[in-house]
């Protein structure tokens, strides 16, 4: 054969072989039809479980995923350092439904945008007017959906609540009040509450629909004054929005009003997700800790639900049951999280389950219908070594079952630093404080907390699958330090954004990470996890450090993995979970069987909200969309990006 005829034959062969390489890697990622489900409810489901049946993306296919469309609202706020005038940036933490093929959703500032869920396309908007430079801490986490099952104006509503406590009721169609509910629209649910600045109570989470009744409690600003607003948890009918009930969480037998006839001050909050239980028509709250949180010794029972999961009879508000997680709470150690419902086995037998992940990073499976715990909770003596006039719970409780996701006690061998010197800087750090494991309680002196008070796990965790009842959560790994300041020094303190009045006590409060001198935590990291556990074995099957310091630190110290922060993993049929984090400009996606980092998109600031996916029509695609808003907790700038991730169109 000739030189000329061998070429061409070799030329003929190597295209054969690119046809048959190109037709096989088509057929290895071909995008499957995928079923259609939407994502109605904060959590996926009226009972939180951060899932979606959505499976055309796959662990085969998620590092295909590409931007498929982004809306943003203008509705952001630069943080204000000014002394005497500090105020802090906007969060846009939401995580958006989607109901039949529209997606809503809430800004900072709590304007609500209906999008074609599919295009991004923005159908109508709706500016409540909050004043924007009213509120400390402004975030709205959701909206609510309610349908009658019936056509009409308002038969669809969205309900949002406001920083300025109000509840507005939309007409899902066209974004109009509904008039007929409240006044024009709204309801004020600042009545019945004692004077206050209007700063000290809003709500930030998305209200819970249950049946014909909207269920809501606040967020009420922590560590100012004994005399805080009450925690009190209210329903409205969703019609009319008419008050029909309240439950304040005061000890049975006391009295729940204050000589006027308000509210009794200072009760517990309800600041997180509430989870609701249709068929059982059964309401759950996860209660914040009684302020101040650090200090106690003048709460006389007011703390009796504080810490704790708390069930109510959905038609009266009445207590069917509650378990409390921390006794006496004085560590800022709230439950966080929206109780996850669902289905475990037990035994061989399914039981109907709330499954509640605390700031401990301990995990309680509690039977839906009397509170009981699945598995062994132990009371365990605990430091009693607090300040003279505190009340101390001499025990806590700890669940046996599920592990702790946490090695304590911290010791001063554990210290960590970049260079032997600051390594002995923190050892000295702690070994200066006082330190008997956890829940060692607040002291003039200094007391380690590990965790700190932002946990262990906060309220973007878990999601579980419901199937394999596997359960995927962040965990922050980073210690704090608790020094209560006697009164008459308060004034004189000049680390004052550290510090917290808690007026009304002997004490003002400095509430702050363990760090070295250069800046960094004084434990090894990974300093945050993603963490899987399977709830029915109690095993841990993986830990991954979830985001690195590209974003937060100065080059060459990029290469440190797992942050701490804030993170809200969600999971997909297919085996995948999703989860940005505060301070790092990053979304990805890990396998759920292994914990391995699949796919990761950059971001144009953190995202540390609760991820979606769905699929709104049969021959549609699969999306995966996240809220990217930064935190004013971190290194993040403010933004305003609700950014939908698909598969293109062909993968060849």
């Amino acid at each position: 054969m000739s030189i000329p005829s061998r070429i061409t034959c070799l030329v003929a062969l190597v295209i054969a072989l690119l046809l048959v390489s190109s037709c096989t890697r088509a057929q290895l990622v071909e995008v499957p039809a995928g079923v259609v489900t939407d994502w109605p409810a904060y959590g996926a489901t009226p009972g939180g479980t951060h899932f979606s049946r959505a499976n055309q993306i796959t662990p085969d296919n998620v590092k295909f995923l590409e931007v498929a469309w982004q809306h943003r609202s203008g509705d952001i706020r630069q943080a204000n350092t000014t002394p005497g005038e500090l105020m802090t940036q906007s969060s846009l933490q939401v995580t958006p439904i989607v109901v039949d093929d529209r997606m809503y959703y809430c800004s900072p500032f709590n304007k609500v945008f209906a999008l074609n869920a599919e295009t991004g396309e923005e159908i109508w908007s709706f500016d409540p007017g909050v004043d924007h430079q009213a509120d400390v801490l402004p975030n709205c986490r959701g909206v609510s959906s309610w349908k009658s099952g019936a056509a009409g104006m308002c038969e669809h509503r969205i309900i949002v609540g406001t920083l300025d406590a109000r509840l507005i009721a939309l007409d899902a169609d066209s974004g109009q009040r509904c008039t007929d509910f409240g006044d024009n629209g709204e309801v004020d649910i600042s009545h019945g509450l004692s004077k206050h600045e209007s700063y000290d109570y809003s709500i930030t989470s998305p209200p819970a629909i249950l049946g014909n009744r909207v269920i809501t409690g606040a967020m009420v600003l922590d560590n100012q004054r004994v005399d805080i607003p009450s925690g009190v948890v209210r329903a409205y009918d969703i019609r009319s929005g008419k008050f029909l009930w309240a439950w304040n969480p005061v000890k049975p037998g006391d009295k729940e009003f204050n000589d006027d006839q308000t509210y009794r001050n200072g009760t517990t909050n309800v600041w997180s997700i509430i989870a609701v239980d249709a068929q059982r028509d059964m309401v759950f709250v996860p209660t914040g800790n009684t302020s101040p949180d650090y200090y106690g010794g003048h709460r006389d029972g007011l703390d009796y639900y504080s810490s704790s999961v708390v069930a109510l009879d959905g038609d009266t508000g009445e207590v069917a049951w509650f378990h409390q997680m921390v006794h006496h709470d004085v560590w800022d150690y709230d439950t966080p999280a929206q109780p996850t419902l669902v289905d475990i086995k037990v035994d061989g037998k399914t039981v109907p389950a709330v499954i509640q992940v605390t700031k401990m990073g301990m995990t309680y499976a509690l039977h839906r219908e009397t509170g009981l715990p699945l598995w062994p909770v132990e009371e365990r003596a605990v430091s009693q070594n607090g300040v003279p006039e505190e009340s101390l719970s001499p025990t806590q409780p700890f669940p046996t079952h599920i592990p702790h996701l946490l090695k304590t006690p911290l010791t001063p061998e554990d210290s960590w630093g970049l260079t032997p010197w600051d390594r002995g800087r923190c050892a000295d750090i702690i070994s200066a404080l006082d330190n008997e494991g956890m829940f060692t309680p607040p002291s003039q002196k200094g007391a380690i907390n590990y965790p700190s008070n932002a946990g262990g796990n906060n309220w973007g965790s878990p999601a579980i699958h419901p199937d394999s009842r596997i359960m995927v959560v962040f965990t922050n790994r980073i210690p704090g330090i608790t020094r209560l300041i006697p009164r008459d020094q308060c004034d004189s303190d000049t680390d004052s954004l550290t510090i917290q009045a808690q007026a009304g006590t002997p004490y003002c409060v400095q509430s702050m990470a363990v760090m070295s001198p250069l800046g960094i935590p004084c434990t090894e990291p990974p300093w945050g996890t993603l963490d899987a556990v399977d709830i029915e074995a109690g095993k841990v099957l993986w830990s991954v450090p979830l985001g690195s310091t590209r974003d937060t630190a100065p080059f060459p110290f990029w290469w440190i993995k797992g942050l701490p922060g804030l993170a809200a993993p969600m999971m997909t049929d297919t085996g995948l979970v999703f989860s940005g984090i505060s301070n790092e400009h990053a979304f990805r996606a890990f396998d759920l069987k292994t914990g391995a980092e699949l796919w990761k998109a950059k971001l144009p600031t953190a995202a540390n909200a609760l991820p979606l996916s769905y699929q709104v029509s049969a021959t549609g695609k699969q999306f995966v969309v996240i809220a990217a808003g930064g935190h004013w907790s971190g290194g993040s700038a403010p933004g305003d990006y609700i950014i939908a991730y698909a598969l293109p169109d062909s993968i060849d």
